[in-house]
């Protein structure tokens, strides 16, 4: 058995929005059903429709998508400010996941433009980006995103492309000046091909990535890959976003993470542990520790360890720093063995628990139910302990592993 693992974005031909949705439902088109329906509930649908066919760029083929408004809305489509689009969102039937993810993407873009025009980011009025096209692109990249979960990002170089786009502002250089400041601090570099590569929404979902540009190290199976084409015939060169998506191998294995140590004695017990869940939270982070230990001058304190995958470093220090108050950190990346294991879930009575079974050496299996489904069990200790007790052994009847 399997897990989703990581997901690369080869940006052959750049990133737009509709690319980058178009790629994910070509390379995982398990999720199309559930995207259909997200977009077909009544707030949406009456925005418009979001279609995909399979088209070929450069003799590759792969998935293109498109957005047919439904009626023009009252007034000029194209302009709306960023509270407007806030307001589109909270009226929307979206769940509370992909709604945070588009109001965050929107943000960005929000916070682009206000420092392109000098504003603040409440009066920023979107142009082509406030069209209904490109409210449902991120909207939809929103939903993919959350959709296939908890699992790190890398990106390659972006392409810058060259030469003018046409805006609401007259000519603008390419790449537009909202989208090059969402692109700050990438890695990019200029092929020689004219016209614009990365659209402001591409821009600002990659920006809510926080891609890695660097190829995982560890070793991993390639389960699947998948374009999104743009609609623009570019010289030469497939105008196409390539996903790539990796599984995990699960078996006995070596493979590397990141440790990040620090400590601290100057923050209440009840913040730290706000603090730590939020890393916990973190996408990439494998584990967070907390240690008691005895620093500077005899004082006790908090000695933490976070555990991370390769690539995750920078985000989980700018976190550590904002929200703890070390004022220091150390980090090194260490070799870890595991062993082969996968996740069950079976059922017991309305309860549903997930079991997870690992291979010992000498082809034993080990099944521990999560605590956690067992909490609404009836019986106190008792009853849980005969509910852990039939989850695991279900677990264990079905279970892929070796076992006894």
């Amino acid at each position: 058995m399997t897990t989703p693992r990581h997901i690369h974005l080869d940006l052959l031909g750049g990133i737009a929005g509709d690319m980058f949705a178009a790629a994910l439902l070509d390379a995982l088109p398990s999720l199309r059903p559930g995207l259909e329906d997200a977009l077909a509930t009544d707030g949406l649908k009456s925005l418009a429709r979001m279609s995909w066919k399979t088209a070929t760029s450069a003799g590759i083929a792969g998935l293109q998508v498109s957005v047919e408004p439904v009626r023009p809305p009252a007034g000029d489509q194209h302009h709306r400010s960023y509270r407007d689009i806030l307001s589109i969102l909270a009226g929307l039937p979206l769940d509370d996941a992909v709604r945070a993810r588009a109001e965050a993407v929107f943000t960005l873009l929000a916070d682009a433009e206000a420092r392109v025009h000098g504003v603040d980011r409440a009066d920023v009025v979107f142009h082509e980006v406030g069209a209904v096209d490109s409210i449902i692109d991120i909207i939809a990249g929103a939903w993919l995103i959350e959709a296939v979960g908890d699992v790190t990002w890398s990106c390659s170089p972006i392409p810058l492309g060259s030469g003018r786009v046409r805006t609401d502002h007259g000519p603008l250089p390419v790449p537009a000046p909202a989208t090059a400041i969402l692109l700050e601090g990438m890695p990019t570099f200029v092929d020689g091909l004219a016209g614009e590569r990365v659209t402001p929404t591409g821009a600002a979902l990659l920006r809510s990535l926080e891609p890695s540009f660097e190829a995982p190290e560890q070793v991993m199976t390639l389960a699947a890959t998948g374009h999104g084409l743009g609609s623009r015939s570019l010289d030469g060169v497939a105008n196409l976003l390539r996903v790539v998506v990796f599984d995990e191998i699960v078996a006995n294995g070596q493979d590397d993470v990141l440790v990040c140590s620090f400590e601290v004695d100057d923050q209440t017990p009840e913040d730290l542990a706000l603090a730590l869940d939020r890393l916990r939270a973190l996408t990439g982070v494998v584990d967070v520790l907390q240690m008691p230990a005895i620093g500077k001058q005899g004082r006790m304190c908090a000695h933490i360890q976070v555990l991370a995958k390769p690539g995750r470093l920078e985000p989980v220090v700018e976190t550590i720093f904002q929200e703890t108050t070390t004022l220091g950190l150390r980090w090194q990346r260490v070799a870890r063995r595991t062993l082969a294991r996968e996740t069950v879930r079976t059922a017991d009575g309305d309860a549903a628990v997930d079991v997870k079974l690992a291979r010992r050496p000498g082809g034993t299996t080990t099944a521990k139910a999560e605590m956690a489904d067992l909490a609404n069990v009836p019986g106190g200790h008792e009853g849980r302990r005969a509910a852990r007790a039939r989850a695991e052994a279900a677990a264990r009847d079905r279970g892929g592993l070796d076992h006894d």
